[in-house]
């Protein structure tokens, strides 16, 4: 198990106390260009925007925090349910100074963002979400692919820090589900075999299905989002189906679909288009 943070090539890394955490955050580009917030997912931490980090695009200051209990930052004072985790981001922000981002989300990094587009909208210019379900999915559309989350979930929901402690289950999975090498994924589960990271991969699957879940489906999220939403998503994603991302059921005033060639794991396998997507972004919604 490395207690250091994979290199990246010009990076600069802080530790930044915000909300009880203390956040690993890993930035680069220049301090004054436009803020770039990109939220990782599981299992993963900072290290998969590695692209962006190493060659930020012009202009763009790219800020790549661990989420909390996550990679390098410390554990979050809760049990990851995910509104408590947006609070958590929110006061990150605040930290740095952060009045207007554009934001980037993969995973489960990819659904806080949603949830920061409800909460802080007007902190937000617009939302690039990468392979990940927006809040809004009809009932009917989840049952459809309930079948996905029943493959893994509820292990990592029960026994998930032993798992990832003691298992090579989430390797295996790599493998099988994507096309990113054996080294490149023991970048990532690593890291899970400290305890403190293990049990936050626990916690935000129990939360979810245990809490979030029933709530959901009792209380079905009415906001609706003004932030520019754009998706990227790969077609192939074995754990999350494109149609949990569908345009017609997202209650967003403007959000396109992008579907193309890949799996689940977007962020490694097709940084370039990443990359692409997020200028697009950047200059569709340029401010004075």
């Amino acid at each position: 198990m490395t207690n250091q943070p994979p290199p990246i090539a010009g990076a600069r890394r802080s530790f930044v106390t915000a909300a009880g955490v203390r956040f690993h955050v890993t930035e680069s580009g220049p301090p004054d260009g436009r803020p770039v917030l990109a939220l990782h997912g599981w299992p993963q931490h900072h290290w998969v925007y590695r692209d962006l980090l190493a060659d930020p695009p012009p202009g763009l200051r790219i800020i790549a925090p661990d989420l909390p209990g996550y990679g390098w930052s410390g554990p979050a004072t809760h049990r990851w349910a995910k509104e408590d985790v947006v609070t958590d981001v929110v006061a990150l922000m605040d930290e740095l100074g952060l009045d207007r981002v554009l934001l980037v989300g993969h995973d489960w990094g990819g659904y806080i963002g949603h949830l920061l587009t409800l909460r802080v909208p007007e902190r937000i210019d617009g939302y690039l979400a990468l392979n990940i379900a927006h809040p809004w999915v009809p009932p009917k559309v989840l049952a459809r692919h309930a079948w996905r989350f029943l493959m893994y979930q509820p292990l990592m929901a029960t026994v998930g820090g032993f798992v990832h402690r003691r298992t090579g289950f989430v390797d295996r999975g790599y493998r099988k589900f994507s096309e990113i090498d054996a080294q490149t994924a023991r970048v990532y589960t690593e890291r899970f075999r400290d305890p403190v990271v293990a049990r936050t991969a626990r916690d935000t699957y129990r939360t979810f299905l245990l809490r979030e879940v029933p709530t959901g489906l009792r209380n079905r999220e009415r906001r609706r989002s003004a932030v520019p939403t754009r998706v990227l998503f790969g077609k192939s994603d074995t754990a999350i189906a494109p149609a949990l991302a569908a345009a017609e059921t997202a209650r967003v005033d403007d959000y396109t679909l992008e579907l193309v060639d890949g799996g689940h794991f977007i962020v490694d396998e097709h940084p370039d288009l990443v990359r692409a997507k997020l200028i697009e972004l950047a200059k569709e919604t340029t401010t004075s």
